[in-house]
Formats: structure tokens, C-alpha cells, sequence
């Protein structure tokens, strides 16, 4: 299903985000990564599970970040895919159960496929 920003995000499931000029974004904390100007970026919402381990896969190049109790989580382990048709790169986190802000940035094209998974 199609998400705009804010959207909360399913575990489990796909969604297309759109996404808007980064500088219209109000992140909760800044990016990891600066995103470059003209690129854009997006937050959606979601429900960690009791396991609090995540991957989130995107279709194309862009900057992830996971913020949780107003502070960004570092990445647990990631991987680029330029191999896989439809999947550009996976992130995991390592996470407390509830609720978490996902942040989009530095994306080159205006929507990005995204999907929130726990790790097999």
C-alpha cells in the first residue's frame, strides 16, 4: 500500500512511502548521514515486537535511520544488494519493544519501496 510520511509502517509488510524534498522534513533527531541538497526523505512510525530485532529493506539507495526514546539506534548489521531486483539494500537494528520513528533521507526519486521485517 501506498504510505505518505508520518505513516505508520506494518511488521511484516511492504509499502510504497512517498516521500518529500528533505529539507521539508522535521526529523526527530538529525540524519546520520547530512542528505545531500535536491534528495529526498520521509518518517513513518512503528510498533517493534517483543523480539526487538528489525530489518528494513529498501528498493533503492537512501539513508535509514531508527530513533527510539528520542535518541538514534546504530545499526546491528546491513547489506547492499545491486544484485537483487527490487531490494537495494537491508538494515538491521536491535531494538526495545514499542514504539520507534523510522527516517528516510538522502533518497535520489520521490517514492521508495519499503518493508519492515524481523530477521529469519
Amino acid at each position: 500500500p501506498a504510505a505518505q510520511s508520518g505513516a505508520g509502517l506494518s511488521v511484516g509488510e511492504a509499502a510504497d512511502v512517498a516521500l518529500a524534498p528533505v529539507d521539508t522534513i522535521s526529523f526527530t533527531v538529525p540524519p546520520e548521514r547530512v542528505p545531500a541538497a535536491g534528495t529526498f526523505g520521509a518518517t513513518a512510525s512503528v510498533a517493534v515486537p517483543p523480539e526487538g530485532e528489525l530489518q528494513i529493506s529498501l528498493s533503492d539507495e537512501a539513508w535509514v535511520d531508527v530513533v527510539q526514546d528520542g535518541k538514534a539506534v546504530k545499526s546491528a548489521a546491513f547489506s547492499r544488494m545491486k544484485t537483487c531486483p527490487g531490494i537495494r539494500k537491508s538494515v538491521r537494528f536491535k531494538l526495545a519493544a514499542g514504539p520507534a520513528t523510522v527516517q528516510f533521507s538522502g533518497a535520489k526519486k520521490e517514492t521508495l519501496k519499503v518493508a519492515v521485517l524481523t530477521p529469519e
